[in-house]
């Protein structure tokens, strides 16, 4: 921001030294030239995008975040506990200062949706390949009793913090809860294969055991460059500088800064944060390989039964079938054919009712709709994420997954609007008409932009209330966590003048998709037929009761999700410890490969599960295909709270209410998207099994 300033003035001076003229080409395409020659001027200098820098450049250490590491959601400004800023050149009480202490780093809307991404500038004042060996130091005032007690909570509960140097993340320990009379040994780097094996002191442990907090006050950062790049950095706390922290007393923090060449490339200096050992450990591997088996299974038997059974359908209900395709027995087709005739029976017998329209259409509409609209979303950033190593890693830019998303949903949501149009349109004639009533063209236009509006406002309004909520308990702990307002307004309006139009457009293209021409009167209006295979009967049939549960829905839509959540519940613990331990997730081809797995698992189960109610008769098939790919959200949700209770140490209200409203946000992200994928599968195979039913 202070370089762009500088160009505004430097181009503004510039333009009061040259005459006024009117702008001619050659003026035009000078001024371009200047321009793009000034970005790359700015581009060149400004280090901390580049990543490269000459001996005496400014290094900016930017510091993020300090809270309990059981605790991911509770993270606090660094300067929430009472450190000192460095007396250097850049704070604001030095002569002449530049105030920098007081900076805070720009973000992008996908690092401020993300939250946690606040940067404040350190106030160090670092220089490449500084070989001076000068540390910087500061000293507290006297801590008070409210200071000391804030060190003493921070250390027994193991607080942490995390600083930024030239992108490269870096974590220290605040102190560490040692006997008076015990010298400490402690020789590791402050990373996060140390933090991992901290745990939390309850005040029961530290009055058993005598332990007092004592707070680091030397640290040192050991930065690897390869000629004029830096490639690695490292925290290490001086175990010799541990303080006991008493209130009254004043403390003096340093440190100090190494620089040492390496040849390890500069493409690869991230690497060291992902985790190969646990992303692409054996298990991981045959996890996919176990799905992969089970869906060539579920594949295989819903060829065997379903195919094998639908033929003899066929041939109990009179159709000719081919007999040199080989599929069916040659003896068995005759004497499905020849034989006395049978009465209709399964799924033959709702051939009138199987076309009617879905309870409360307009929801269902527009829960398609928003599914289609996530599965594409969901393609859309996974692909995205698989590109990395052509448009840069994901891993590697803080907010960029959170950037993509934003733009795939905003720009999807004209898919969410024409599948939502297009099968209220679709559906809309087979409803039930009230009694007298002739108003049907008042009774679509009112109950299709129910549809509409639904589907632009169901999930944003599902999705943000529940943000809100956690929104005010981070604003009520004072989290770095809460989205700040412009973020939200910008978000607004993103939502406002490009999803809610594209989402209106796509209604109206998916509703007058197939429009019939005009008639001999000029009008045109929506065809009042359907493309479906049977006609829809006036009065519909009644539904059996008395069927075997596997005959009912709420019979097989929980086996139908058990199903599809053993197919991903693997890659869940892995996505699961991403968000809530502190590991970078990078295998996104395994998700992709999980991704589609899952849409073959859910639309086979999906099928099957249709079939069997179909086959006793029971006609409201949309709705329980429907909930067989969306009850898969239900076991995730249940494995949540598995994963919060077994796999994780967090706790308090703060850290509670943020993992079970994400994980609410996901359980019903994924619970839309596989319901679409489910309704989707079972759609196709209705119209294909009654487009050869002979109907009288």
């Amino acid at each position: 921001a202070t370089m762009d300033a500088k160009h505004r003035k430097k181009a503004h001076n510039k333009s009061h030294n040259q005459p006024s003229q009117l702008p001619t080409m050659k003026g035009i395409s000078q001024a371009v030239t200047a321009v793009w020659a000034a970005a790359l001027a700015s581009t060149a200098s400004a280090d901390s995008y580049t990543h490269k820098y000459k001996q005496g450049d400014h290094v900016e250490l930017w510091v993020n975040k300090v809270g309990p590491y059981a605790n991911p959601q509770e993270a606090y400004e660094y300067y929430t506990l009472p450190y000192c800023a460095p007396d250097t050149k850049h704070h604001p009480e030095h002569d002449g200062g530049t105030g920098r202490f007081n900076e805070w780093k720009s973000h992008t809307m996908g690092e401020q949706l993300g939250g946690g991404h606040a940067l404040r500038h350190s106030g160090h004042d670092i220089l490449f390949l500084d070989s001076s060996g000068k540390a910087e130091s500061c000293t507290t005032a006297a801590l008070s009793e409210k200071q000391a007690k804030e060190f003493e909570h921070a250390i027994q509960h193991r607080w942490f913090y995390q600083m930024y140097l030239d992108d490269l993340p870096v974590w220290g320990m605040v102190g560490e809860m040692i006997e008076s009379d015990q010298k400490p040994k402690i020789n590791d780097k402050d990373d996060l294969a140390r933090l991992d094996h901290m745990t939390e002191l309850d005040d029961s442990v530290v009055a058993k055991t005598h332990v007092h907090p004592y707070v680091y006050t030397k640290r040192k950062l050991e930065v690897l460059y390869n000629k004029d790049q830096i490639v690695e950095v490292d925290l290490t706390s001086d175990p010799d500088s541990l303080e006991p922290v008493q209130a009254g007393k004043a403390y003096t923090f340093t440190l100090s800064v190494e620089f040492k060449a390496t040849d390890k490339a500069f493409h690869s200096r991230f690497d060291r944060y992902l985790d190969h050992d646990f992303f692409k450990h054996p298990i991981h591997w045959f996890s996919i390989f176990n799905s992969f088996m089970m869906v060539l299974f579920l594949m295989g038997l819903v060829a065997l039964i379903l195919l094998r059974t639908l033929k003899k359908d066929y041939a109990r209900y009179g159709i000719v079938h081919d007999l040199e395709d080989g599929l069916v027995d040659e003896d068995a087709e005759k004497e499905g054919l020849t034989g006395e005739k049978v009465e209709d029976a399964g799924w033959k017998q709702v051939h009138g009712d199987v076309f009617r329209a879905p309870m409360l259409l307009p929801l269902f509409a527009a829960v398609v709709g928003t599914g289609w609209q996530l599965v594409v979303l969901t393609l859309g950033v996974i692909v995205f994420a698989v590109l990395g190593p052509i448009h840069g890693e994901v891993h590697e830019e803080r907010g960029e997954v959170m950037q993509s998303i934003i733009f795939c949903y905003s720009f999807s949501s004209i898919l969410a609007g024409y599948t939502s149009g297009k099968l209220f349109k679709e559906y809309f004639p087979t409803m039930p008409r009230r009694a007298g009533s002739g108003k049907d063209s008042a009774s679509m236009n009112s109950l299709w932009q129910a549809a509409m509006g639904l589907t632009v406002l169901l999930l944003p309004t599902v999705t943000v209330s529940i943000l809100a909520v956690l929104n005010c308990v981070s604003l009520m702990y004072g989290t770095i966590n809460t989205i700040p307002f412009m973020a939200i307004l910008k978000l607004f309006l993103l939502w406002v003048f490009i999803t809610v139009p594209l989402g209106i457009v796509g209604t109206l293209l998916g509703r007058h998709v197939n429009k019939a021409p005009a008639g001999a009167g000029g009008a045109s209006a929506p065809a009042p037929t359907t493309t479906f295979p049977c006609r829809v009967n006036a009065i519909p049939r009644p539904i059996p009761e008395d069927v075997p549960w596997y005959g009912k829905p709420s019979g097989l839509i929980p086996l139908a999700g058990l199903l599809s959540f053993g197919s991903i519940f693997i890659e869940l613990y892995y996505v699961l410890t991403s968000l809530w331990n502190y590991k970078f997730y990078h295998v996104y081809g395994f998700l992709f490969g999980v991704y589609c797995i899952l849409t073959i698992v859910v639309g086979m189960t999906s099928i099957i599960v249709v079939y069997f109610c179909l086959n006793a008769e029971n006609y409201i098939w949309q709705w329980t295909a429907f909930g067989s790919g969306a009850s898969t959200a239900a076991y995730v949700y249940l494995y949540g709270i598995y994963y919060f209770l077994f796999k994780t140490q967090m706790h308090g209200f703060l850290q509670t209410s943020f993992y079970f409203g994400y994980m609410a946000i996901i359980s019903i992200n994924l619970g839309l998207l596989c319901g679409t994928l489910g309704y989707s599968a079972a759609n196709r195979f209705v119209r294909a099994i009654f487009a050869n039913v002979k109907v009288d």
